[in-house]
């Protein structure tokens, strides 16, 4: 099963729409592998997203699950490392250890450095984390869990994965009675981000 953040490879230039950009063409064109994005299409295609070298370079655009050739997960890059020494990739090998009791993956810049090897990440760049957490996470806990990532050596922005949808750590700590879940169908506000309906 494919799920968000996942990245793809094996979409071709022929699969994009006639008026997509010249740096989309170039980046598919390249075999850059593409990410899952969450929305509801019909079947037979995924949701997905082309990054380009540039920050605001994100196009969303649709493949066809039978043209997929290779497709890894963030929890595939949780113990790959990289040459480079940049603050979001110190930041990873100082975090490592400790995140160890939680299934977790790394997505972002620099999930796509990793899983690619073309460089994504910079000097400012944050580190991007999942943590799939099945079972409900209280925000005393979650409170804890930020204060430990906030040690890093750059800004952790960590996802929360619950069977429902996706929320930010840093918003499940804090005070708001409600937080916002994206969710496959699009994003709302919920008291409750494990419990349907909350």
């Amino acid at each position: 099963m494919v799920n968000a953040h996942d990245l793809l490879w094996g979409m071709t230039p022929g699969q994009l729409p006639a008026d997509a950009p010249g740096w989309v063409l170039d980046a598919v064109s390249a075999g850059h592998p593409v990410v899952v994005r969450r929305a509801v299409v019909d079947g037979g295609w995924l949701p997905v997203g082309v990054r380009g070298p540039l920050r605001e370079q994100r196009y969303a655009t649709l493949m066809p699950i039978e043209a997929i050739v290779r497709r890894v997960t963030p929890q595939a890059l949780r113990n790959v490392t990289s040459p480079r020494d940049l603050p979001a990739l110190r930041a990873l090998d100082q975090l490592r250890p400790l995140l160890e009791p939680l299934e977790w993956g790394v997505s972002g810049s620099a999930g796509f450095e990793l899983a690619s090897g073309i460089e994504a990440l910079h000097a400012d760049s944050d580190l991007d984390l999942i943590v799939h957490t099945p079972e409900p996470m209280s925000r005393r806990e979650a409170g804890e869990w930020l204060a430990l990532l906030d040690t890093a050596l750059c800004p952790v922005d960590v996802q929360l994965q619950t069977p429902l949808g996706a929320l930010a750590l840093r918003e499940w700590a804090g005070t708001a009675a409600r937080v916002l879940l994206k969710a496959r169908d699009g994003a709302r506000l919920v008291r409750d981000p494990w419990q349907a309906g909350a």
